[in-house]
């Protein structure tokens, strides 16, 4: 299957209530990882580069082709978004349309909300020629992300409105308490500003910085209209822990094959456990599998 905007995937989760995992891609065990455990569960999929990452990882076109190229080689049959996360600038955001992503995300949320829209609008009509889905935000989440820390801003209504309606976006990430990173003690999100904000806007909700809420809060989430759910965090944190398991356990080894395949299953699991937390699993043919989902 070719690669997908997440435009259908995201307005059939949310007709349906149940949500998309974005995983992140931190080399490439993480896309051998996350496109493995979305065929295994039958499940959409959002594979996902940070922009700040995009260097690191070996540029936009880099990026794009591993994921087209390993979807081709595996023969993976399910719907699979290649989404650039927080996009820095509305050139970061083009570049990326232009190297084989089928969505990008314009972050301006530090900017004053009337740049915001402007930027995003240049986006969304770049994007649309190419059939191209975008995510906006409006607020800030907290917490670090890719080594910058920033406090919670919770998204206005009135902002969240405009923003849809003059730029035209697939999705909206509005803040409403989550945090990039761990949380310190049981995270509350506000769930009263975020059916107003549901209900207003019409389109999809962007719940980032999800890894390390609770199931039930989750849920709560998705039936007010998140249907992109985004995952980072948890799936880092099994890896490291995995892999300095596989080091202790034999301090003599150097082949990179069996120190880091452990890792990438561990990857695999843990973006299973979240496709069924989220309900997705099943979805990609129309039958709901796993446990824990939402019906």
């Amino acid at each position: 299957m070719t690669l997908v905007s997440m435009k259908e995937m995201l307005r059939r989760a949310k007709q349906e209530q149940y949500a998309v995992g974005q995983f992140n891609v931190n080399g490439l065990s993480w896309v051998h990882a996350i496109l493995d455990a979305a065929q295994e569960e039958d499940s959409p999929v959002i594979v996902a580069a940070s922009d700040r990452l995009i260097d690191y990882l070996g540029g936009y076109r880099f990026v794009a082709t591993l994921v087209r190229t390993l979807v081709e080689e595996k023969g993976i049959s399910v719907p699979v978004a290649l989404h650039l996360d927080h996009g820095k600038t509305v050139n970061s955001c083009l570049q990326a349309v232009d190297a084989g992503f089928t969505s990008v995300m314009y972050d301006g949320s530090h900017d004053p909300i009337d740049r915001n829209i402007e930027d995003t609008r240049t986006v969304v009509d770049y994007a649309a020629v190419h059939g191209v889905s975008v995510e906006a935000e409006v607020g800030t989440v907290g917490g670090m992300e890719d080594g910058l820390i920033g406090g919670i801003r919770y998204a206005d209504l009135g902002e969240c409105v405009r923003m849809v309606e003059e730029t035209g976006i697939d999705a909206l990430a509005a803040a409403l308490g989550s945090v990039h990173g761990k949380y310190l003690g049981e995270p509350k999100l506000g769930f009263t500003e975020m059916e107003a904000i549901s209900q207003a806007v019409g389109v999809p909700l962007v719940l980032h910085g999800a890894s390390g809420i609770p199931t039930n809060q989750l849920r709560r989430a998705i039936e007010l209209g998140h249907a992109k759910i985004n995952i980072n965090t948890e799936c880092v944190t099994v890896w490291s822990e995995q892999l300095r398991l596989t080091l202790a356990e034999d301090l003599e080894t150097t082949e990179p094959r069996k120190i880091l395949t452990p890792s990438r299953d561990a990857i695999r699991e843990s973006v299973i456990a979240k496709m069924r937390e989220f309900g997705s699993s099943g979805r990609a043919s129309g039958s709901v599998q796993g446990v824990g989902t939402i019906a």
